[in-house]
């Protein structure tokens, strides 16, 4: 009996709902188990184990356990205990669906297939595993104690700087590169780290001048020179501009719809211009996380916070839709949208668990269907917004010309190309394996129980618009999710913006993997420092700019490149963060750099892009159409804007060579570059173009060879009655092709 009890005990959340037990389950629950071990036994094993849960595991459906017979498997529920009407696998054995079971033998007898009804007629009790020994899959559809206990999941650490060091930053690396007998690297030289501190905060080089005088500042007290330059650069409108491209890689942002159409998006372009002024104004992150998700809920009259929505449309979507076609695409799109919200602001892979629960990390299907019904009455529209708005005793009114604005918010129009059928459905369902033509339960709206204090605590952080909008509220729900730091996700939320800041200063994250904080992603190699910095972040108002500030003046960013390789043989990976790792510019600053270096950079910001590679304004208004994407860039690495990329891979292959070397406009660049340097001495040429690209002087050995190399070019060019000229414009291509250029060291 005790045993009978105890396999009664599992029965799943699914199973008890479907078919409430009965009042004689217990009785029926003893004749079951006696029916199991006298002929159901043998027939399961016999005719099912060897494809189900012996040799291999067909379908997922796993019946060696009785928690794997009632879960089932991809095509059905296995047994619901006591209803044999609800149980797939009657179905499959009596060759009522396909696939027919056994599938590669004859039917059973119909004697055995009554002794199977008998039996799930009688509460389908096991007495132990078909194999011996075998312990039932997990349930990954249950988040448990354990569950919260990964390290990402956890409230932030309350820590403080160990002692030793003034910078809190190097005291807790310094902590830990003790422990491994290490120390940090030298500073840079000032003419070094100027270059670092510009092409990392802005993207583009200093000229001559700004390397003089910082050279000279840090010659009394470099500590006060770094953080007043630091100070300088992020108040200038480049920094919007060169941070913009690294979270418009996150945001998967394009202007066009993808698939085979690629139809342009009309005021796409609005929302790269959002995280530009956005990051210029140093805006709290935790309001930038709201409005991109919400901002028609937060301030539905400001166009600014309009355009930040942009952020949920950015993503690939069909414009070809028939009607058949309607509710999967809509699926998608919405799975897009979270999917994108969930590896941007938490570092997770929930759209994982769209088909089945997550098999790494706890989010279980249940979770994805109720956080994606967030999303249910979102869609894309083409607004025509005014570009400004004036402060009044009512509230924000607009004012100014009027733009058209593509937005992803509730209430307006849908953008519409060739669809057939509905734009969305009142309803998100939870889906069985991820298919639309397998509805379960209509999903209602809450986040991931990992991140929660129990599993229906989500009415805390729901918002009621008020009456009369036209939004539901649910994405400011969301929001406020993402944003709590002592209930809600965000503590993790501000641990994912933290670690990207750090990557792109160091090259790498305090955790490599920036995308997946889960337990497929990488271990943080100083957790310490990564809650500190976090804290920081909050304590400080959510704001940016202070991070930044912290981690650019510490000693370990201020180290030198120089090979060490007795570091390299104990710490290979560089956890330790005690030697500096140079890093090759994204395409974007290596063609904002040559324009730059030649004077010929416009610094327009903002409004329409274009595709034309000849443009001379900064690489972030390029107009991110997916099917013309701009060739230079991509040689140069840029990612695929379809899904979230939180990390560039960095390779070296030809294409980059020869673009620097035959690019039509790096040579016409070149050419402005020797205009820039003016006439004189060949050695005064030469001093002055190195200036300008490098930020030093030649050695004697580079002056020898460059002037070698220009007499050379000359006597050629003479020969041929060519402009003698053209020599200086192939030394200034020369200086754009140096990895210097390229490199930041």
């Amino acid at each position: 009996m005790n045993r009978v009890i105890f396999h009664l005990t599992f029965l799943s959340a699914a199973a008890l709902n479907a078919a409430p037990l009965p009042a004689d389950h217990a009785e029926r629950m003893i004749r079951g188990l006696a029916l199991f071990q006298k002929g159901v036994r043998p027939l399961l094993t016999e005719h099912c184990l060897n494809c189900h849960g012996g040799k291999k595991t067909k379908g997922d459906f796993d019946l060696a356990t009785r928690e794997g017979l009632l879960k089932g498997g991809k095509e059905s529920v296995g047994v619901v205990p006591f209803d044999v009407k609800a149980s797939g696998l009657l179905k499959l054995v009596r060759h009522e669906v396909e696939p027919n079971m056994p599938d590669d033998k004859p039917k059973l007898p119909d004697e055995a297939i009554a002794k199977i009804t008998e039996w799930i007629e009688n509460g389908a009790p096991y007495d132990k595993p078909l194999i011996e020994g075998k312990k039932p899959a997990r349930d990954r559809s249950v988040v448990t104690a354990e569950d919260k206990q990964w390290w990402a999941f956890q409230p932030l650490a309350k820590v403080t700087p160990p002692a030793g060091m003034a910078h809190p930053v190097d005291a807790f690396l310094s902590a830990s590169a003790t422990k491994k007998g290490l120390k940090f690297a030298p500073a840079s030289a000032p003419r070094v780290l100027v270059r670092r501190v510009y092409l990392d905060l802005i993207g583009l080089p200093p000229t001559p001048e700004e390397v003089e005088r910082f050279v000279e500042a840090s010659a009394s007290n470099p500590q006060s020179a770094l953080a007043a330059l630091v100070d300088e650069l992020l108040a200038r409108p480049q920094h919007g501009e060169r941070w913009a491209r690294h979270w418009l890689d996150v945001a998967r942002f394009a202007e066009s719809s993808g698939f085979e159409h690629d139809y342009d998006r009309q005021g796409a372009f609005h929302y790269r211009d959002f995280v530009i002024k956005a990051l210029n104004s140093d805006m709290p992150f935790d309001q930038f996380v709201r409005w991109q998700i919400a901002g028609d809920e937060y301030e539905p009259g400001d166009m600014l916070a309009m355009s930040a929505t942009g952020f949920l449309g950015a993503g690939v979507f069909p414009t070809q839709i028939t009607a058949n076609e309607v509710e999967r695409t809509r699926y998608d799109a919405m799975d897009d949208m979270l999917s994108t919200t969930a590896s941007a602001f938490l570092g997770l892979t929930v759209g994982c668990a769209r088909c089945h629960d997550h098999k790494y990390d706890p989010i279980p299907t249940r979770d994805y269907y109720r956080m994606l019904s967030t999303f249910t009455t979102t869609v894309r529209s083409v607004l025509d917004l005014q570009t400004e708005t004036t402060d009044t005793p009512e509230g924000k009114k607009p004012a100014g010309p009027k733009t058209k604005v593509l937005v992803c918010a509730e209430g307006h129009a849908p953008l519409r190309m060739h669809t057939q059928g509905a734009d969305f459905f009142p309803e998100t369902h939870i889906l069985k394996r991820g298919s639309a033509d397998m509805k379960e339960d209509v999903a209602t709206q809450s986040f991931l129980q990992v991140l929660m204090p129990a599993a229906d605590a989500e009415k805390q952080w729901q918002w009621s618009p008020p009456n009369g909008v036209k939004y539901s509220g649910r994405r400011r729900s969301l929001t406020n999710w993402l944003t709590d730091v002592e209930r809600g996700a965000g503590a993790l939320t501000a641990r994912v913006i933290v670690n990207r800041l750090w990557q792109h200063h160091f090259g790498t994250g305090i955790l490599a993997t920036p995308n997946d904080f889960g337990r497929t992603g990488a271990l943080p190699t100083q957790p310490e420092l990564l809650d500190f910095l976090a804290g920081e972040l909050i304590r400080g108002g959510w704001k940016l700019r202070p991070i930044h500030r912290l981690i650019m003046t510490s000693a370990a960013y201020a180290q030198n490149s120089a090979p060490d390789h007795a570091k390299e043989s104990a710490d290979p990976a560089n956890a330790t963060f005690t030697r500096r790792i140079p890093q090759r510019l994204e395409g974007e600053a290596i063609r904002d750099s040559i324009l730059a270096v030649s004077g010929a950079l416009d610094e327009r910001m903002f409004g329409n892009g274009t595709k034309d590679e000849r443009s001379k304004r900064r690489s972030i208004y390029f107009t991110m159409k997916r099917s013309q994407l701009i060739g230079s860039m991509v040689a140069f690495d840029q990612p695929e804007p379809l899904v979230s990329q939180g990390l560039r891979p960095t390779t070296t292959v030809a294409p980059q060579a020869l673009m620097l070397m035959n690019g039509p406009q790096v040579r016409e660049w070149a050419d402005a570059f020797a205009t820039r340097i003016g006439k004189g001495e060949p050695s005064a040429q030469i001093t002055r173009a190195y200036a300008l690209a490098l930020g030093r002087a030649p050695t004697s050995e580079e002056m020898s060879d460059a002037l070698a190399f220009v007499a050379a070019q000359t006597k050629s060019y003479e020969a041929e009655k060519m402009a003698p000229g053209l020599a200086l414009m192939d030394f200034c291509q020369v200086l754009f092709g140096l990895n210097e250029f390229s490199y930041v060291f």
